[in-house]
């Protein structure tokens, strides 16, 4: 099942819009990997279920923290505000 990160917003990589957005979309995959292989973790739904393309909107909890807001302290990622801004120069 498909389940999309509910709190943050990534770079694309599929397609990624320009060479800087995908380097970073491959940083914050694999960092992503790394977070969620590290232990346990929960899933907790939000305010919709799902999303257009039918994906599980989840947001990642260890230990009562978001594993989304590792990833944007860390300028991988940035707070879901309900709309896609652009990661290559320019937006």
């Amino acid at each position: 099942q498909k389940i999309r990160i509910a709190d943050i917003d990534t770079p694309e990589l599929s397609p990624p819009r320009c060479e800087a957005e995908r380097i970073k979309g491959e940083a914050a995959k694999s960092r992503l990997l790394t977070l969620l292989n590290a232990g346990k973790f929960s899933l907790a739904a939000g305010f919709r279920d799902e999303d257009k393309y039918g994906r599980k909107l989840r947001t990642v909890f260890r230990a009562g923290n978001s594993l989304g807001d590792v990833l944007i302290k860390e300028g991988l990622a940035r707070s879901w505000d309900g709309a896609r801004h652009g990661w290559c120069q320019g937006g």
